[in-house]
């Protein structure tokens, strides 16, 4: 008896491509394993035994080559329409069986991964009958007719692992491939086609130029439906050092390309889709980025000054607190969204140049010349002096939309008392207590364009983590002024969170008055330094013993529209740590949530009473050297479209409730943390 096999289906309705796609992965797949290939056409008794077909396959040849037994089957004659030869079917190491039916109920305990295979009904046909014309058209319909039936109660589909839509264009079987290796089933039965897939040669150009960047953006990424823009919009010229690093640099990209993967997590499940090719597994969100990042696959090339060297880009939502001690709460947006970029453009804004990135592959240089030469017409013309990153281009926003608050200003007010009983109750310390505004878009195309949106909040309110994601329906403009946490490829982590906000006054008098008022408050102080022991804690988790230090202390940053205080913890992660776990042991945002953090998350939930969704999240990126920079996700407007032409607009808006708040000043707060991004709009705070 041979070990058993690792069982693979092909399933799919006729004309699919089944036979094909099954065909040439097993020419790919036997350059390291030994495979067979069963054809369930070879068995089906007759035009009318698709049931009869299915079950003969289950029971003499999937059942005995599930116990590494050889399979004993009696073929079908085509042209006598009667038993055929006698046949038998030898166990390997992979086996591949493709035809209708082939992952029905009754194969699924049977089967280590399921692959559906689809395409539409004219291809189907045509592919069919151009295969199998004259002995298949007279029974398309009778064959469709059993296929509807069998479906009707049997959802394949459904349970199907791997979905792919083939168009024939010999892609399929390389984005399948990709696919498997998120099956924890058989991705160890893959390892030398994944280690081949793995060994990664990063291309690099640099470009002495300085681009605008929403130029750039549109023109190498407007068009694609998912898309990722990372941009340090506040001009690092004149900040202070730690601001300027902030600001430095700027990551564009998009999952085009061979390697690009897009990445939806919700509720426990996690759907990754490269090319055609969409896979779906169960289990936690970190645990699944912990298998896919982290170790350092790629270095960086020589003087190339960012830590990103490509890898994964956009947003964990704040319900992933579910992983991390919090309930179990359901939000309307994905609990986490990204791309896998295997090409981008890192623009630094303090030497002034671009470089180009793009993992090496047939269509790599084909991106390099196009992105070379977007770089080239969106930089200015030679003498001209450039502006700073977040005016160099504006667009007219759309026209103002209305928004209505969750809280009315008496129930917000009244849920900051219930705060405080909380903390007069010994249950918490401090309670940063959230709200959400939300509007409908008015009618008309570039009332639900968010890029015009983003345009004018990043022109109005430059932040050095301002972001512009796409995720197809889901758009989120952002322009967070807070690192939530930084890990270097070196393994040095930061965190950077900020504890108290005053308005900016165009007059510089009144404006010096309110930064000084804010570097002065003791409830401010306070607030920011239960945080930083907070994160000190969190950090403690993964890091070097004695490494974990306050660098500094309620220090003032001012944006364009608020003052802010800021502090630095820095520590240096345990070599050998799993890094995404590193990032768990610190979601979400101790400044998002208060503390102690755990009981202070259940108290939210209870005051809140709904999810906060992308909000008070975290936006970046997670690099292949192993490196990350996330921010906090604030300032930010979430756009969702919600089908026949609406869409939602969501703004969060929150502050820290402790027991020198008053229920005034903090309604007052998240008035002015919404100014900003309402501004930007023309919208106002909603009244009452």
């Amino acid at each position: 008896m041979s070990p058993a096999p690792v069982i693979i289906a092909i399933d799919g309705r006729s004309g699919s491509g089944k036979t094909t796609l099954a065909i040439e992965l097993a020419a790919r797949l036997r350059e390291h394993h030994k495979v067979s290939l069963f054809h369930l056409e070879d068995i089906y008794p007759g035009w009318n035994g698709l049931a009869a077909g299915i079950e003969r396959y289950v029971t003499t040849v999937l059942s005995p080559l599930r116990r590494g037994e050889n399979a004993e089957w009696v073929s079908w004659d085509w042209e006598r329409h009667y038993d055929g030869e006698a046949r038998t079917t030898r166990p390997a190491e992979i086996l591949l069986v493709e035809g209708v039916g082939a992952a029905a109920a009754a194969a699924a305990p049977l089967l280590d991964a399921v692959i559906w295979a689809d395409s539409s009904d004219a291809d189907r046909r045509a592919r069919a009958l151009a295969r199998d014309g004259d002995t298949y058209e007279p029974f398309w319909d009778q064959w469709a007719a059993q296929e509807a039936e069998w479906l009707a109660a049997d959802d394949v589909p459904a349970r199907a692992d791997v979905h792919v839509l083939n168009l024939a264009d010999g892609t399929a079987p390389d984005d399948v491939l990709q696919a498997l290796q998120y099956l924890p089933a058989v991705a160890s039965s893959l390892l030398p086609e994944l280690a081949a897939r793995r060994g990664l040669q990063l291309l690099a150009e640099r470009i002495q130029a300085q681009p605008e960047p929403a130029q750039l953006f549109a023109a190498l990424f407007g068009g694609s439906t998912n898309a990722v823009w990372l941009d340090s919009s506040l001009d690092p010229a004149g900040l202070a050092p730690e601001a300027a690093e902030r600001s430095r640099f700027s990551i564009l990209a998009d999952d085009g390309g061979r390697f690009g993967q897009s990445v939806r997590h919700s509720s426990g499940r996690t759907r990754v889709s490269t090319g055609q090719a969409t896979v779906t597994t169960d289990g936690p969100f970190f645990r699944w980025l912990d298998g896919v990042w982290g170790r350092r696959a790629l270095r960086a090339p020589e003087a190339y000054p960012c830590e990103f060297t490509l890898g994964w880009l956009g947003y964990l939502g704040y319900e992933l607190k579910r992983e991390t001690g919090g309930n179990d709460v359901t939000a309307a947006t994905p609990d986490a969204c990204l791309i896998f970029a295997g090409r981008a453009v890192v623009l630094d804004h303090a030497e002034g140049t671009a470089w180009l990135l793009t993992l090496d592959a047939p269509d790599a240089g084909d991106w390099l010349g196009a992105a070379r030469t977007a770089v080239t017409a969106a930089a200015p013309a030679p003498g001209a002096v450039p502006a700073a990153p977040a005016q160099r281009v504006s667009a007219p926003p759309p026209a103002a939309p209305r928004f209505a608050a969750r809280d009315t200003e008496a129930g917000y007010k009244a849920k900051v008392t219930e705060a405080q009983h909380e903390i007069a109750e010994g249950n918490t310390y401090e309670v940063c207590l959230t709200t959400v505004l939300t509007a409908a878009p008015p009618a008309g195309p570039q009332g639900m364009d968010p890029w015009p949106a983003y345009l004018e909040l990043r022109r109005r309110n430059p932040a050095p983590f301002a972001s512009f994601l796409r995720f197809g329906e889901l758009a989120v403009a952002s322009t967070s002024p807070e690192r939530f946490l930084q890990i270097a490829a070196d393994g040095r982590m930061r965190a950077e969170p900020i504890k108290g906000t005053r308005r900016r006054d165009p007059e510089p008098g009144t404006d010096a008055a309110l930064r000084e008022e804010l570097e002065s408050s003791a409830k401010d102080r306070a607030e920011n330094i239960m945080i930083v022991d907070l994160l000190r804690n969190d950090l403690s988790h993964f890091a070097v013993p004695g490494s974990v230090a306050v660098s500094r202390l309620c220090a003032i940053e001012s944006y364009a529209t608020v003052h802010q205080m800021v502090s630095t913890i820095d520590a240096r992660l345990r070599p050998g740590m799993p890094r995404a776990e590193a990032v768990a042991a610190c979601f979400p945002a101790g400044s998002m949530t208060g503390a102690p953090k755990v009981s202070t998350m259940a108290i939210l939930d209870r005051l809140e009473a709904a999810p906060r969704g992308v909000y008070s999240g975290a936006i970046g990126y997670f690099s292949l050297n192993g490196a990350a920079d996330l921010a906090v996700a604030i300032r930010t407007l979430v756009v969702r479209a919600l089908g026949a032409g609406a869409a939602e607009l969501s703004l969060g808006v929150g502050g820290a409730v402790t027991a020198d708040s008053t229920p005034q000043e903090e309604y007052e707060e998240i008035r002015t943390k919404a100014f900003g991004v309402l501004s930007a709009l023309g919208a106002e705070f909603p009244q009452g």
